[in-house]
């Protein structure tokens, strides 16, 4: 049929039946807010570049995760500042660790939220680079041996997932194995299948300390030009193990996501990255955008494209409204 028996506005005039005809519905369950702890007592550390974001001792993490709980949050991913950092990043595998005692405390006072845990190690060396350094480059299969060991620590302290986000190849395989020798056949890992070399992440460098000190990761991150590579990523990771596959970042990356979905149709993560976030608030600071509903456009079309999981720094701020 054609106008004017088909009039496709008949549907728009009524948010009743915009509701019943929506195609994409944005959810609490949909979303993952990232976090960050570190060292001391009741100490809370602006991000500069993150406005309402925070570095957070474990006691104030653990308050700000009984608060996000209370207001509908499921889910939470952590990363962790160390006291000390060292060459290979093996702090992070200490069950001592920074993630390893928040995980614990979450644990104890927030049973039912579920924590994933971040596995790299760019937070955790001395150089900024995501493993062991051999010859000026970061050592594919060293860096395996630590991942593994890192993710056995922080399941035995508490995480209920696993996120290899290093892009060293091979690390599914390795993590799987590792967990299984363990015992925590149960635990799922959530593979940072196709992670970008991208501009995007300067925020979450100052947030988590973790800028390289030479160089940049254009060696192990993937470059921003390529889909099919990206394809390649995921299928290895999957064939390795992975029970979710994410892109990384999200909103430059969309058509990257639908692909995945399209030719896998796996569970898919997105990450909606500290630099995307902060171009939303500068924006909204300056009173050039309505904040709420352009969050919620960028987080609907992450969802769109194919992502079942949404990481976002947006969690907190949206959450609220979706639960009406």
């Amino acid at each position: 049929m054609n106008f004017p028996t088909t009039r496709l506005r008949r549907m728009r005039y009524s948010d009743v039946t915009r509701n019943m005809i929506r195609e994409t519905e944005l959810t609490a369950n949909d979303l993952v807010m990232p976090l960050f702890v570190c060292p001391g007592e009741n100490v809370k550390n602006p991000i500069s570049s993150m406005p309402g974001n925070s570095q957070l001792s474990v006691d104030l993490l653990v308050k700000e995760c009984k608060r996000l709980y209370d207001m509908g949050v499921q889910s939470v991913l952590l990363f962790g500042i160390p006291e000390s950092k060292d060459e290979h990043g093996h702090v992070a595998c200490n069950d001592e660790g920074i993630v390893q005692k928040a995980m614990r405390a979450i644990k104890k006072e927030v049973p039912n939220l579920y924590l994933i845990a971040d596995i790299c190690n760019c937070e955790y060396t001395t150089h900024g680079h995501c493993g062991t350094i051999v010859d000026g480059d970061v050592d594919n299969d060293l860096t395996l041996e630590t991942l593994a060991s890192q993710s056995v620590s922080l399941v035995k302290n508490g995480a209920d997932m696993v996120a290899p986000s290093d892009m060293m190849d091979g690390r599914v395989a390795r993590i799987r194995e590792a967990l299984d020798e363990a015992g925590y056949t149960k635990t799922p890992i959530m593979s940072y299948s196709a992670k970008y070399a991208s501009a995007f992440y300067g925020p979450f460098r100052e947030a988590a300390e973790s800028a390289p000190q030479f160089g940049n990761r254009a060696t192990y991150q993937m470059d921003p030009a390529n889909t099919d590579e990206a394809l390649r990523e995921v299928e290895l990771d999957i064939f390795e193990g992975a029970d979710v596959v994410m892109v990384k970042p999200a909103l430059s990356y969309l058509d990257v996501i639908n692909r995945v979905k399209t030719e896998f149709n796996m569970p898919v993560a997105a990450y909606n990255v500290s630099g995307e976030f902060s171009m939303v608030k500068a924006a909204a600071a300056n009173g050039w955008i309505d904040e709420k509903r352009i969050v919620k456009e960028i987080l609907t079309s992450i969802k769109r494209a194919g992502a079942d999981i949404i990481i976002s720094y947006h969690t907190q701020d949206i959450i609220s409204d979706l639960k009406r």
